[in-house]
């Protein structure tokens, strides 16, 4: 009951996609890869590249890579006992000074040093502080657990998207259109930035710039992932696009604040992740029959990508208006239960939501597990 080793030159890549409370769809497809696994498996993914939430379990998964069921279950443990006020600060009262700083900052006032956001995240520090081993990170590195971690973020000075990463010596920086690759030492900030959720959380300041969340400009997802060396991907998204279910049929009374919040930030995060990977697809037909002499002419090397990719069944703004009456009573006036569940799925880091989401993470990917155990060359 060993794992075949895969092909030479192949490493495997996760990709863990943003959404706020979303993420802990990712972690119950994790618990089922897992549980598919052998009991004393190490983290079977040589490059882990996380944004926004997904970069909390990402970096997580790296920081205990020697046993990937541990690693596992101990994010599953996180997200289970989970709440609002981990996270952000839930009181009314911060929310309004919030709202205040972001019509004052619309309307031009810079008198004010507060940063522009609606809720104040520095709960949010206190718990990936407990929870996440930065030190293991170059250590898991150097005796040869993982290849490379990355974590992106999005730079608001010049729009581009920034994966901030952690490898083995021989991967080098890159740039590309609206994105780059840049060497470090993974930190606290570098989470932080990568899940500031526009407007939501306040922005974090990185060198000279200033970053919020991944996933907004993120045009390719998969690529942080191959510029670190993966060619083999399982992409674990959280749009669950794939079902165009309407929220509701008919609108009777103009939308709220938070409702338009929620529009704007629907745009933001559209999971780009299915359109890169259906672009991968093509590439990967269109590979085989590129000469010789063609190859030669291109700038880099091209490679066909192997793919997998779980992605949710249900609509996960609708899932999060069925767990609304566990938002915390002081933002229920603003987040109506008729509105739009958007931003509800963002935020709502309560126990009834993210255990639902968990259970349906392990749902698909379970459905996958044929599909699962080729990816990973597991035959028992």
């Amino acid at each position: 009951m060993d794992i075949l080793p895969p092909e030479e030159n192949s490493p495997t890549g996760l990709i863990l996609s943003g959404g706020g409370a979303r993420a802990a769809y990712q972690i119950g497809v994790l618990k089922a890869i897992a549980r598919i696994m052998p009991d004393n498996t190490a983290n079977p993914f040589r490059v882990i590249s996380g944004t926004s939430a997904g970069a909390l379990n990402a970096v997580t998964l790296a920081s205990h890579a020697r046993h990937f069921r541990f690693a596992v279950k101990r994010l599953e443990f996180v997200w289970k006992n989970l709440s609002s006020e981990q996270i952000y600060d839930p009181q009314s009262g911060g929310l309004l000074g919030g709202a205040s700083n972001v019509l004052l900052a619309m309307l031009g006032n810079k008198s004010s040093e507060k940063p522009v956001a609606l809720f104040d995240n520095a709960p949010l520090a206190g718990l990936l502080s407990r929870v996440v081993r930065f030190d293991r990170l170059q250590h898991n590195i150097d005796v040869g657990l993982l290849d490379a971690i990355a974590v992106t973020a999005s730079a608001y000075g010049t729009g581009e998207s920034v994966s901030f990463y952690q490898a083995v010596k021989c991967i080098d920086d890159w740039t590309g259109p609206h994105r780059l690759g840049r060497r470090a030492t993974l930190q606290l900030q570098h989470l932080m930035a990568s899940s500031a959720i526009p407007i939501v959380f306040p922005s974090v300041q990185i060198d000279d710039q200033y970053y919020g969340d991944g996933a907004v400009r993120q045009l390719a997802p998969t690529s942080t992932a191959i510029h670190l060396g993966a060619r083999r991907l399982l992409a674990i998204g959280v749009s669950g696009n794939r079902t165009k279910s309407p929220l509701e049929e008919s609108q009777h009374e103009p939308p709220s604040l938070m409702h338009i919040i929620g529009h704007m930030l629907n745009s933001a995060f559209v999971d780009t992740l299915e359109n890169d990977l259906e672009f991968l697809r093509h590439m990967n037909d269109v590979i085989p029959h590129i000469g010789p002499r063609q190859k030669k002419r291109l700038s880099r090397p091209v490679y066909e990508v192997e793919l997998l990719e779980i992605s949710p069944s249900r609509e996960l703004n609708l899932l999060a208006m069925e767990y609304h009456d566990e938002l915390p009573r002081p933002l229920s006036r603003y987040i109506k239960k008729s509105g739009s569940g958007t931003m509800l799925s963002l935020i709502l880091f309560e126990k009834g939501f993210c255990n639902a989401l968990l259970e349906l993470g392990y749902a698909d990917a379970m459905a996958k597990e044929d599909e699962i155990r080729r990816f990973f060359r597991y035959d028992p």
